[in-house]
């Protein structure tokens, strides 16, 4: 008997089934930690099962590229266990909350890779960062032309905003300390 097809046995926190898959079973008092963890031992089940529906395809294969009379029982054992391993993924897939974009679907679907994908976001992100940044630093040389301009024709009023910006961003520093200040006197980070 392979081990893929061995039971398991466990004590505590999770349940068997026969396929040597371990199915957790959770408590209503769970933590964030253990959800993240349970999200995770979820995930791992669905990734073994690709694995062992994998190794299930490679047999059927096999047992199909050297196909012969004599070889239709085993035959139909292992395209009743591939069906039997795909319905078991469909039920553990359900369990997780996978969101898979479709542009990715469509390159393996196309047979391209998936990382491609990934850089083409990241080149994205890294062009719209720059158009946002270019934006951002005009608008600082914008402030910073009206406030040469208004001190050359209004420099009390320049000044009297300058004050108040300064008073305001100070009441503003004491705020967020005190807000951030433990009962205990120390600092929040």
């Amino acid at each position: 008997m392979e081990s893929s097809q061995s039971n398991v046995t466990t004590g505590g926190n999770g349940g068997s089934v026969g396929n040597g898959m371990l199915i957790p079973q959770t408590n209503d008092t769970s933590s964030p930690a253990s959800a993240a963890d349970d999200s995770m031992q979820k995930l791992n089940l669905v990734i073994n099962s690709i694995k062992k529906t994998l190794g299930l395809i490679h047999q059927l294969y096999l047992t199909v590229s050297t196909y012969n009379p004599a070889f239709q029982m085993p035959l139909l054992q292992r395209i009743n266990g591939l069906v039997l391993e795909l319905d078991n993924m469909i039920k553990l897939a359900e369990k997780c909350n996978i969101q898979v974009p479709m542009e990715v679907v469509n390159l393996i679907d196309d047979g391209k890779n998936p990382d491609e994908f990934t850089k083409d976001v990241i080149m994205n992100c890294v062009a719209k960062n720059q158009i946002t940044k270019g934006k951002s630093d005009a608008l600082k040389s914008l402030r910073k032309h009206l406030l040469e301009e208004l001190e050359q024709n209004f420099p009390d009023e320049v000044e009297a905003f300058r004050e108040s910006r300064a008073a305001t961003a100070a009441e503003m520093k004491r705020l967020a300390q005190t807000q951030s200040a433990l009962p205990n006197g120390d600092v929040r980070i």
